[in-house]
């Protein structure tokens, strides 16, 4: 078993006054090896100014997770597989929508991947099965509820 951790810390501003509500919502996330990332609600949850658009938001490391995590195992299918990867791309996409019980959720994620390959490339059904055992090993798409899409450009 691993263990994972991340300190959230958020610190109120001097003339903020809480309870009304209208503070802000940027903070920051520390990572063991030294990573500082500066965070904040989406500014489509929390409109500005009280949110930082120029921070990364939960919703948005939600969807970098599972990118980040296909990719890693894609990598090293491919590296082990004989292939050369030169650059890979993903824009990929959280949908936040209402479930059935009417509580806001992200209810899907589209992955996107663009790879391209040194020569000799792989065949386009190879691409496919790479991304499909990428995606059964990702343990961050295996932890989630929502649907999670892999639409490779292969």
């Amino acid at each position: 078993m691993s263990e994972y951790t991340a300190t959230v810390v958020w610190q109120r501003e001097a003339a903020a006054a809480f309870t009304d509500n209208r503070y802000s919502r940027a903070h920051r996330w520390l990572f063991d090896g030294g990573a500082v990332v500066s965070a904040s609600s989406s500014p489509q949850v929390v409109p500005l100014p009280l949110s930082d658009a120029t921070a990364v938001d939960p919703e948005e490391a939600f969807v970098a997770s599972l990118a980040s995590c296909h990719m890693l195992f894609f990598l090293s299918i491919v590296a082990r597989a004989g292939h050369v990867i030169e650059r890979y791309e993903d824009q990929a996409v959280a949908l936040l929508a209402r479930t059935a019980e009417g509580r806001q959720a992200i209810t899907q994620v589209t992955l996107r991947p663009q790879v391209t390959f040194a020569e000799p490339a792989p065949t386009p059904d190879q691409q496919r099965q790479w991304h499909h055992s990428a995606h059964q090993q990702c343990f961050i798409a295996a932890s989630v509820r929502c649907a999670v899409r892999v639409e490779a450009a292969v």
